[in-house]
């Protein structure tokens, strides 16, 4: 399988039209759509279902965009880093979640490091702790900025002083929005959303105690992004930390921290046993000096 024939498979996957695709790769049409069937012989299964106006990917198809992505991604960062010389210049690729003690700290360290290093430039991933734990160890991020609790035993990694404060996100017009604090108790009868991180949500169990079970959580999520709409319409109450709420707040929400509180700390991490660019090493050791 050629790296060549994996980026022709991405833009048709893109496009989901093999005539707009062979356009853009500037191939003709019948050299394309040859590459494709060749593909799939070698796949031994069809990666299209081929309509008349415009092609979709079969499960197959779904799949192999996935890891295509993650390949063609993954080739071009080998090549910036070994034509990387000396010099401070290239790209660093920094996973982070939505909170505080990340999103402040990291817009600050880009600026100052931007300064000092202008040809230096930044690639940042958004997800939870671990999609970026799964991209550091496939060598698609560099550093990761890790909420808690997070299993860091196969990574390197410098703790930040800020804490995350635990609570709920609620509607303004929520019976729960007048509240200063909230208790357990006061989340029994509730439809909670949390996050879809087994550890984070481990914690919150032992904290709600035995008075809530899973069918208190009907929805997950990943970005808290996702369910705000159903927040806003009272169809239930979000679990998740301060820094979210001010990432996306509306006037329209309401943030109550739990009591007993909860706070989680988070982490620079990155993977154990790599040779790391001059560009990654001096960032660390910058991030250290500023955390």
């Amino acid at each position: 399988m050629e790296i060549r024939v994996l980026q022709y498979f991405l833009m048709v996957a893109r496009e989901q039209n093999i005539t707009k695709a062979a356009k853009q790769l500037h191939l003709t049409q019948p050299t394309l759509s040859r590459q494709l069937m060749q593909l799939e012989e070698e796949l031994n299964t069809p990666l299209f279902i081929r309509g008349k106006r415009k092609i979709e990917l079969t499960e197959a198809g779904m799949i192999l965009r996935r890891r295509a992505e993650e390949i063609v991604t993954l080739i071009d960062k080998t090549q910036q880093e070994v034509m990387q010389n000396e010099d401070m210049v290239g790209q660093v690729v920094i996973g982070t979640g939505v909170f505080d003690a990340s999103q402040n700290f990291l817009s600050d360290v880009i600026m100052q490091f931007q300064n000092l290093y202008p040809e230096v430039h930044f690639d940042i991933y958004t997800g939870n702790a671990d999609l970026i734990k799964e991209r550091l160890d496939h060598g698609l991020v560099d550093i990761g900025i890790l909420l808690e609790p997070v299993d860091v035993e196969k990574y390197n990694y410098i703790r930040l002083p800020k804490k995350e404060q635990w609570g709920i996100i609620v509607s303004q017009d929520h019976p729960l929005a007048r509240k200063t604090q909230i208790e357990a108790a006061d989340l029994k009868d509730a439809k909670l959303f949390s996050t879809n991180r087994s550890l984070v949500k481990n914690e919150l169990m032992n904290w709600l105690g035995n008075s809530i079970d899973d069918s208190n959580f009907p929805i997950s999520y990943n970005f808290i992004s996702n369910i705000i709409p159903l927040i806003l319409k009272n169809k239930g109450v979000a679990i998740t930390v301060e820094g979210a709420f001010h990432a996306y707040n509306t006037q329209n929400l309401v943030f109550i921290p739990l009591y007993p509180a909860i706070k989680t700390g988070c982490v620079i991490a990155w993977k154990k046993h790599q040779t790391l660019t001059k560009v990654v090493k001096e960032l660390i050791h910058f991030m250290d000096q500023v955390k």
